[in-house]
Formats: C-alpha cells, sequence, structure tokens
C-alpha cells in the first residue's frame, strides 16, 4: 500500500476517535485581495480565509505555512510537505495535485506595462519581441507558458515589489498579472503612474484548492468540493473579496 493511502485510512480512523488532523495550506501572500500580510505578518485574504472556513467546517486543524516563493510552495506540496495550495489548474500541476472539481473563483490575466515604453500588442505571439516579468512558479495557461519557454524573454523573481519595480525602471517591458491583484497592488506603489494596462487579455482560469497527492487529504476531496460549493451559494467568496480589499486599503493608508 502506497504510504500517502495509509495515512489516509489513518487520518479517517483518527477522525473517528474524535481527533483533528492538521491541514497544512502553503501560501505566497503577495496577491491582494487574494491573499497578504498583514502590518503584524499576519496572512490574510480570501484564500485563507476560505481555507480556514473549509477547515473549520471539516474539523481539521490547520497549519498556514508561508514560504520565500510560491514555486517552493508548489514544490512542497508536490513532494507532500504541504497538503494544500490554491492554484490555477494546469497538466504539469496535475501529475503532482489533485484540483478541486468547485473553484473558489475566476481570475483575469492582463499585461501591465510601463506608459513611457507602450506594447504594441494585438495578439498573444507579438509578446515573442518584448521582456515580461513573472514570479517563480507563475503559470498563465499552455500558449503563454509555452511561448515564454521558447523565446526565453521572461525574467522571474520572488516579489511584485521586484517585479513591479523592474516594470517602472524599465528593465523589462510587461508583467503578467491578474487584474484584479495588480490593480489593487499598484494603487499604493511608488512610480504607479507609470504602469498602464494592455487590452489583451492573456487568459481567464479560475483558482481552485489543489490537494497533494502524496496528502492523506486526497480522500477528502469530495467533502472539500461540497464546502466550496456552499461557499459561493451562501456569496462569501465575493463579500470576502469586498472586506479584503478594504482592509488592504486600510492598511496602506495607515502605513503613508
Amino acid at each position: 500500500m502506497k504510504p500517502w493511502l495509509l495515512l489516509g485510512l489513518l487520518l479517517a480512523a483518527g477522525l473517528a476517535r474524535g481527533e483533528a488532523p492538521t491541514l497544512r495550506y502553503c501560501d505566497h501572500p503577495v496577491y491582494p485581495p487574494i491573499s497578504w500580510s498583514d502590518a503584524a505578518g499576519s496572512v490574510q485574504g480570501v484564500a485563507p480565509r476560505a481555507v480556514r472556513e473549509v477547515a473549520q467546517r471539516l474539523g481539521l486543524a490547520l497549519e498556514i505555512v508561508v514560504l520565500g516563493n510560491w514555486q517552493r510552495c508548489l514544490s512542497d506540496a508536490g513532494e507532500g510537505r504541504v497538503d494544500l495550495v490554491i492554484a490555477y489548474r494546469s497538466a504539469e500541476r496535475e501529475a503532482q495535485l489533485l484540483f478541486s472539481q468547485e473553484p473558489l473563483l475566476q481570475e483575469e490575466v492582463v499585461l501591465f506595462y510601463n506608459r513611457e515604453r507602450p506594447l504594441k500588442v494585438q495578439r498573444l505571439e507579438d509578446l515573442a519581441g518584448y521582456r515580461g516579468g513573472l514570479l517563480f512558479g507563475e503559470s498563465y495557461g499552455q500558449a503563454f507558458d509555452q511561448l515564454v519557454a521558447v523565446h526565453g524573454n521572461v525574467e522571474r523573481v520572488a516579489s511584485n515589489q521586484q517585479n513591479f519595480g523592474k516594470l517602472i525602471r524599465g528593465r523589462i517591458d510587461f508583467i503578467a498579472h491578474e487584474r484584479r491583484t495588480g490593480q489593487l497592488f499598484v494603487e499604493y506603489l511608488p512610480g504607479a503612474e507609470r504602469i498602464a494596462m494592455a487590452p489583451l487579455t492573456l487568459a481567464v482560469d479560475q483558482l481552485h484548492f489543489a490537494i497533494s497527492r502524496r496528502s492523506p487529504l486526497v480522500a477528502w476531496q469530495g467533502r472539500i468540493d461540497a464546502e466550496l460549493r456552499r461557499l459561493r451559494e451562501e456569496g462569501a467568496v465575493e463579500r470576502w473579496l469586498a472586506e479584503s480589499e478594504a482592509a488592504y486599503r486600510a492598511m496602506q493608508e495607515a502605513g503613508r
């Protein structure tokens, strides 16, 4: 028997005895309002709030693990060192992660650029002539991922501060990023007046709970999906988005 299947049986037995197992959730909190760190260093946003709520409803103890970049979260999930991440689905990731059937929310991915260095882009292939920026581990669809792999025209860093700072200074030509997150992040970024969004939409994709295939929680996918469905039916996700945006702006205003 594979060790993670044995762990699943042990987890079920533990629950039958009233024990609360621990769900290890990995987050890289640099995506407000989805995931961000407050002034005290606590992880906030829709993603960790949804994980906390689902864990509570299922009677699971929760440990939030914060690592230095998104690639490390994905690697730790693939190796079974953490149980859960919230991510976009891709064929490469599905080899190591079991994605929820019910999405948490939908995101639109767009291009941010420096107004002083306009992009002449009408289709994805036009990006081949420009230098872009991404965070470690980011994936924005098979077509985009293949383009940057073929042309080698993307530099990867660990934080949005680094990435948008390079864009403001003209060291890169574009950043591929979620529209909602990018707009909120640059509101309080020095030099943000230089940043604009291109009309091209790279992708419209959905964020899912993604369980490590080495985790005992694979046996809980159906229950996790049921709770995610209830959250969406209750309107909780949209409510949390609005609350998270307001809290992030309040923190930024307080720090000025």
